[in-house]
């Protein structure tokens, strides 16, 4: 199962060339790409929407005995610079949550540091390394944020925490959380659409990046087929 917004959703699709159909589950409409055995799915924006779709995509699956085998989190993305310009292709080698924990007088704190909770899934490593491969994609981190960077003192910040980070997007940890509550595998792939910092509309080149998506999942579409769960 693919997840991701519906402008990406439909990038993803020209992937898979063949006929497809509505599938209408409680909450979520999935579109069954027959020829290919790939559902997709416009999961929402923002980490709670994303998650709920998908836990309900994933449930449905489970229930009717035909439960998902991977689950790739796929859309836009902003670009750490200079490691992801836009129009450039990332693979998530970690899936992290960047503002999920608690503000101190010391700085920000991460729910794991507080002593409970998770911030952070790491996609299968043979996956990640056979889709960066193929694609030509950068592995890094990919941070999940519910508010977009727009200021040049909070990208800073975000770098400063998360080192390796290349992109942040708004769905993946969603994703990857109600995946990993039901022991599917995940994969982050995203196209950069602008860079993070400073908001600046007249930098957003969506159309280039929405092209590089397509490209990308049309070489990944031969990973997904043939990688085994078993090489990690």
């Amino acid at each position: 199962m693919a997840t991701a917004v519906p402008a990406e959703r439909d990038a993803v699709a020209r992937a898979f060339p063949g006929t497809t159909k509505e599938v209408r589950l409680p909450g979520v409409t999935l579109h069954r790409v027959d020829s290919s055995g790939y559902d997709l799915l416009a999961a929402g924006v923002g980490p709670a929407l994303a998650a709920a779709s998908t836990a309900a995509a994933l449930t449905a699956a489970a229930l009717a005995g035909a439960p998902y085998g991977l689950v790739v989190s796929a859309g836009i993305a902003g670009g750490f610079r200079p490691g992801a310009p836009v129009g450039s292709l990332v693979v998530a080698d970690e899936i992290t949550a960047a503002d999920l924990g608690a503000e101190t007088a010391d700085g920000f704190l991460p729910v794991t540091e507080l002593g409970f909770g998770a911030v952070s899934h790491r996609p299968p490593e043979s996956l990640v390394r056979a889709a960066s491969a193929a694609t030509g994609a950068r592995a890094g981190a990919v941070l999940t944020v519910s508010t977009v960077t727009g200021t040049a003192t909070r990208a800073d910040a975000l770098r400063d925490r998360h080192p390796r980070a290349l992109a942040e997007a708004m769905e993946g940890f969603g994703v990857a959380e109600a995946a990993g509550a039901h022991g599917v595998p995940v994969l982050e792939i995203r196209a950069v659409s602008n860079p993070v910092g400073p908001r600046d509309r007249a930098a957003w080149r969506i159309g280039d990046a929405l092209a590089a998506l397509t490209e990308g999942f049309g070489k990944l579409a031969p990973v997904l087929e043939s990688w085994n769960p078993h090489d990690d």
